[in-house]
Parts: structure tokens; C-alpha cells; sequence
């Protein structure tokens, strides 16, 4: 079944329904950010980036911190990937031969934790996830994202 037709009439639909008046379009911010927002968010990021810096180089204090147990075997992130951007985070999600499926760069870093790293996987909304994905994604920062690349 051809989508294309269905998708042109909503579209149509919509765009007519917004010219009436009956549709508002919200947009993700109300107003531009002020430069001291700017440098907060800035200043939170590279917090995570830290964190996540010591988590990826094996930082036992931070583990501990954060409550987290990412290697029983002595050997850090970074031991296999000396920069974050060493694990292609720009090829994610996509088919990942060694788990055998489709995943995501969450996925990615629970199987090293688990499996060469012989860890305890940590939640995928945990603070200690959004800190390695943070300093992984800034080591990277610049390039273009190629999802499902090998």
C-alpha cells in the first residue's frame, strides 16, 4: 500500500485547518534562550561529560558514587576504545553482529559491561548511562550521524 497519498491529504488537511485558525503550532521553545541559559545548560552537559569521562576511563570512586559495577575484570572502556568516539556512536542504532540484533548505542554499552567486562548492566535511564553517553557523544562531536553503517 502506496502512504504517499494518505500523507499529502493530511497534510492538506492540516495546512488548511491552521490557515482557519483551529490549529496553533506550539513550537519547543516560547522564546530564545538567554546566554546565562545558555552557559547553565552548557555547564550541566560538560558535568555529565565528566562523570561519564571518569565512568568510561574506570574511575572506581564514580562507579561507587553512582552505584554502578561496570568491569570485574580490571579492564575499563577505554582499555577497547581509547576516545568514546572510538565506538562509532554516529553508526548507532543498527544491526550489531556480536549481540545478534538490531541496537542501539545504549545496547552497545550494556553488552561490553556484561560481556568483555563481565559488569553489572546498568539501567538504561540511570545517571551513570546518560554520563557514558554524554562523554561518548561529546568525544564525537562534529561528525555526522550514518545510522546502521559498519
Amino acid at each position: 500500500m502506496r502512504i504517499q497519498p494518505f500523507v499529502n491529504a493530511g497534510l492538506r488537511v492540516l495546512a488548511l485547518a491552521a490557515a482557519a485558525g483551529a490549529v496553533q503550532f506550539a513550537l519547543a521553545h516560547g522564546s530564545k534562550h538567554t546566554r546565562a541559559q545558555l552557559q547553565a545548560f552548557e555547564a550541566a552537559f560538560m558535568e555529565q561529560v565528566r562523570i561519564g569521562d571518569l565512568l568510561f576511563h574506570g574511575d572506581p570512586e564514580t562507579e561507587k558514587q553512582l552505584g554502578v559495577s561496570l568491569s570485574q575484570t580490571g579492564m575499563a572502556c577505554a582499555m577497547c576504545h581509547p576516545y568514546g568516539s572510538d565506538t562509532h556512536p554516529y553508526e548507532f542504532p543498527k544491526w550489531q553482529e556480536q549481540m545478534g540484533e538490531f541496537a542501539t548505542l545504549r545496547d552497545m554499552i550494556n553488552w561490553c559491561i556484561e560481556k568483555p567486562n563481565q559488569g553489572t548492566k546498568i539501567d538504561g535511564d540511570s545517571e551513570a548511562m546518560k554520563a557514558l553517553e554524554a562523554y561518548i557523544y561529546w568525544s564525537n562531536r562534529g561528525s555526522s550521524l550514518d545510522p546502521g553503517r559498519h
